[in-house]
């Protein structure tokens, strides 16, 4: 049985998008769709998280999913038809997406592509995985990274808070996502807030200013500095600008990085114009 999480009476219309993650522990990702900024969506009716017990499917009295590996080892599996039943129990999906050490990587790209979608399906494994054949019902795995963990519900918190925040209207600047690391290619910028002096401290002059062209090319400046100090791998087809190719030079990249990252030439010094020659004086007289 697929279960909604509780919502208010008064929550509008058809959500923009609905997750729907299929696990044997809901409870773990109750907390993630019931609060902050995604829980608030909900109640606005910006998005939907469906938890679907996988147990409810699992066709016997005792509610096992799972059974010993053929050939032997450590560990339990579970079964495809159990994975099987639970995603018939559901809408029809954009997507149906397995989490898996041997998937595609989750990134910034991915989670904006799946934030155009309707209806996203996600099985979180446990124990030792999914019976192979499960791999045949999906239409894409993901992977968070090269780690293990005990089960899919972290990573499908982590990839609902990152897809949820793309969503139309659920954070409350629109455009507040885009300078985000990752989103503009590079790290984000250093943020301050008050006080502005603390323990030695100051909030760079800039920001107090009031100089809006000045701090946007500081932190254009900032976000360069932090990319190539801590992830210049991220540089490699960045959307460099010639402004950016000056400064990325001045923070001691070589010319062979630049041509390795796709950096433009840097801008062309404006040609100085000559100075007109005065016209000669009239003859005395004329």
């Amino acid at each position: 049985m697929t279960d909604p999480l509780p919502l208010p009476d008064d929550t509008a219309g058809t959500p923009g998008l609905t997750f729907s993650f299929l696990t044997l522990f809901p409870e773990l990702l109750a907390p993630f769709a019931a609060e902050a900024i995604v829980g608030k969506a909900r109640e606005r009716g910006l998005l939907d998280v469906r938890l679907v017990n996988m147990r409810d499917f699992a066709g016997n009295r005792h509610h096992k999913v799972d059974d010993t590996p053929y050939g032997g080892g450590a560990g339990m599996v579970i079964r495809v038809d159990v994975a099987e039943r639970a995603l018939a129990s559901l809408p029809a999906a954009d997507e149906v997406i397995l989490f898996s050490p041997a998937g595609q990587p989750f990134t910034q790209a991915v989670a904006e592509e799946l934030a155009e979608r309707r209806h996203l399906v996600f099985l979180c494994g446990r124990y030792e995985g999914f019976d192979a054949r499960t791999e045949g019902l999906v239409t894409r795995e993901l992977s968070i990274g090269d780690f293990v963990m005990m089960g899919g519900e972290a990573a499908a918190a982590c990839v609902l808070e990152a897809v949820a925040r793309l969503v139309p209207g659920v954070l409350g600047d629109p455009e507040s996502h885009q300078a985000d690391s990752f989103s503009s290619g590079l790290l984000d910028y250093p943020e301050y807030t008050r006080p502005p002096e603390w323990r030695g401290q100051s909030v760079p002059d800039v920001l107090r200013g009031g100089n809006h062209g000045a701090v946007a090319a500081w932190r254009r400046g900032q976000a360069l500095a932090r990319t190539l100090a801590r992830r210049p791998d991220l540089l490699v087809g960045a959307p460099l600008t010639p402004a950016d190719t000056v400064t990325l030079g001045e923070l001691g990249a070589t010319p062979e990085q630049l041509q390795e990252w796709g950096a433009p030439p840097p801008p062309r010094p404006k040609r100085r114009k000559r100075p007109r020659p005065a016209d000669p004086d009239p003859p005395p007289g004329s």
